[in-house]
């Protein structure tokens, strides 16, 4: 876990959040997805797992498999915070959400929430991109490093004349037929934009401190991690589209997007 993250642990169990952390968890669930959009030529495959505390669900996203049902049984009825503790890094990622969700709700502490109003799969996805480009503040003629491939991110980087560095642990081929990498180099960048999963994936203080060493913004947009990720701003994080469950691509109706900035 990253050591950013590992001290807002610390503040948890320090009593920071004022929530108790022996608050149970309720229920455990994973959600499984697979997409193509229509237009589009490429799908892919979600899986995420979510742990309810209280009225607050908080996520995770894992590669497709890996998780299995005992893994989620076994959560149900822990204290969250033995399960900050546990071995694996996607239940502590969802576990920690699930409280900060609970103790600090985005409706409550996001700089705005917007409205995504109901549409197609491919009709929300662009909508939701469009919010997360936003947070950048890019120009035309910048580079980005795009840390997690969506394409209808790409879309909107493209149709404002940013350019952009795709990589994804997945490899593979952009929308446009341009190879993803699988290393996050930030040579010649000006921003990154990543996902949430890094924090499910162990890469989130890598991209941290490589921002903070270059003096470049970092914006995260996330579904995995929507209410840590908010904490951290300050951090080298500079701002954060937080999505919390139930996700965009679940509902054809209103879904809302919660964003936050660093004070300038």
């Amino acid at each position: 876990m990253s050591a950013v993250v590992a001290d807002l642990v610390d503040q948890v169990r320090g009593g920071a959040f004022g929530l108790p952390t022996d608050n149970e968890v309720s229920v455990g669930f994973t959600t499984r997805q697979a997409v193509r959009h229509d237009t589009r030529g490429t799908g892919y495959r979600n899986e995420v797992l979510s742990l309810r505390v209280g009225r607050a669900v908080g996520s995770c996203a894992v590669e497709p498999g890996t998780v299995d049902d005992d893994l989620v049984y076994d959560c149900i009825g822990a204290p969250v915070d033995a399960l900050f503790d546990h071995p694996v890094l996607a239940v502590r990622v969802a576990a920690l959400d699930a409280y900060l969700m609970a103790a600090r709700p985005h409706e409550e502490h996001a700089d705005d929430n917007v409205r995504i109003d109901q549409g197609t799969s491919l009709e929300k996805s662009l909508v939701r991109a469009g919010h997360v480009v936003d947070l950048l503040g890019a120009v035309p003629g910048q580079r980005v490093l795009v840390v997690g491939v969506v394409n209808s991110l790409l879309h909107h980087l493209r149709d404002r004349g940013i350019h952009y560095r795709p990589c994804d642990l997945r490899g593979g081929r952009t929308e446009w037929g341009e190879p993803i990498s699988n290393d996050a180099d930030l040579t010649g960048c000006d921003a990154i934009l990543a996902t949430g999963m890094t924090l499910g994936n162990g890469s989130f203080e890598t991209l941290r401190a490589a921002a903070v060493a270059a003096d470049v913004p970092l914006v995260m947009f996330a579904q995995t991690g929507s209410a840590v990720l908010p904490c951290l701003i300050g951090t080298g994080v500079t701002a954060v589209c937080a999505e919390p469950y139930p996700f965009f691509w679940l509902d054809g109706g209103p879904t809302v997007l919660h964003r936050y900035r660093e004070a300038r």
